[in-house]
């Protein structure tokens, strides 16, 4: 990629902790005060990619890989320890008025309304913030209010809102100045199905609409296959994957499944591969990605008077980022 057309850039990026470390029990504590003992936690351990203008991109990791840490350091938040950052050609450690009016950081499990307040307000308040054009406020504001269905709670206050409604409102806050880079911490966390849908399609049409670059991290992999094409792994603070969401089973991926449909329910199949599950006829096999064309070829010779349909699948994401999570070793050592 060209870093001269890249909206986020990060090179060789570092943040490390220095922190202190002791045993249980009152000789420890003594000892500890002539002779601490630390150890170096790196949090993101010199990581690189580029992020283009209008993409989506999945930041997947487990708790404590390193996400959060690199979506602070590239909203300003935190200093890296070495490495170079640049998002819209600012360093955003220097936290410039005209970088922070483009760039926004919605985090899950963080709230930035006025909890006594009627959502209403705090919009305001940040639309004196960022200096926003009230006839832009206006249309923006109602355009979201509407796309999310918020109009019958607007004059709730937060506090009074459940975490779906409220998660809503925070989304709205955030982007009511129309910021060009979106930093996405987990927005769905916590909320039902059917508000992660439509957090979804929000940010999806809002990208769409506007061309925002979206950065976004999640737990569940459904706002990930519904938003971004390209994911970028990280575990422990170093990058295991960049690339095609499509093309992390084929790289990860040690097994496909095979799904049979049966007109003799009685037939056995597990000679042909591991049977994961039986429904209604329906029989799913896990086998070797090796073995998948021969295990295929042996099972419609075998029953081909009895195999009414047949499907190979890769496995389920999730499973594949476990395996991907897997094969990454620690990353700690004892200063």
């Amino acid at each position: 990629m060209s870093s001269t057309t890249s909206v986020i850039r990060i090179a060789g990026l570092r943040k490390s902790y220095v922190v202190p470390e002791r045993e249980a029990g009152l000789k420890a504590a003594i000892r500890s005060l002539f002779r601490r003992k630390t150890r170096e936690v790196k949090a993101v351990d010199d990581i690189s990619f580029e992020v283009q203008a209008g993409e989506v991109v999945g930041f997947l990791g487990p708790n404590g890989a390193g996400k959060t840490t690199t979506l602070k350091m590239l909203s300003g938040l935190l200093y890296p320890t070495s490495g170079e950052v640049s998002v819209l050609g600012h360093v955003p450690s220097k936290r410039e008025k005209s970088f922070l009016r483009q760039i926004t950081l919605v985090m899950g499990n963080r709230n930035q309304l006025t909890w006594d307040l009627p959502a209403i307000d705090s919009f305001d308040l940040n639309r004196a913030i960022y200096r926003i054009p009230p006839d832009d406020y206006r249309r923006t504001r109602d355009e979201f209010i509407e796309l999310l269905e918020l109009k019958e709670l607007m004059r709730k206050p937060v506090r009074n809102l459940s975490l779906g409604e409220r998660m809503k409102m925070e989304i709205v806050g955030a982007l009511l100045h129309q910021p060009k880079v979106l930093f996405l911490d987990e927005p769905t966390i916590g909320l039902d199905v059917t508000m992660q849908r439509r957090l979804r399609h929000f940010i999806a049409e809002y990208n769409r609409r506007t061309g925002a670059t979206v950065l976004l991290t999640s737990h569940y992999m459904a706002d990930v296959v519904a938003l971004c094409k390209r994911v970028i792994v990280i575990h422990h603070g170093r990058i295991l994957y960049d690339g095609d969401l499509s093309g992390l089973a084929g790289q990860f991926a040690a097994y496909k499944t095979i799904e049979v449909t049966l007109e003799d329910t009685s037939v056995d199949l597990q000679t042909y591969g591991e049977v994961i599950g039986k429904d209604a006829g329906k029989v799913t096999l896990r086998v070797p990605k090796a073995e998948t064309s021969r295990v295929t070829a042996r099972l419609l010779t075998d029953y081909a008077d009895a195999v009414t349909d047949l499907t190979i699948e890769d496995p389920p994401i999730e499973d594949v980022i476990e395996r991907v999570f897997a094969q990454a070793a620690p990353q700690e050592k004892v200063a």
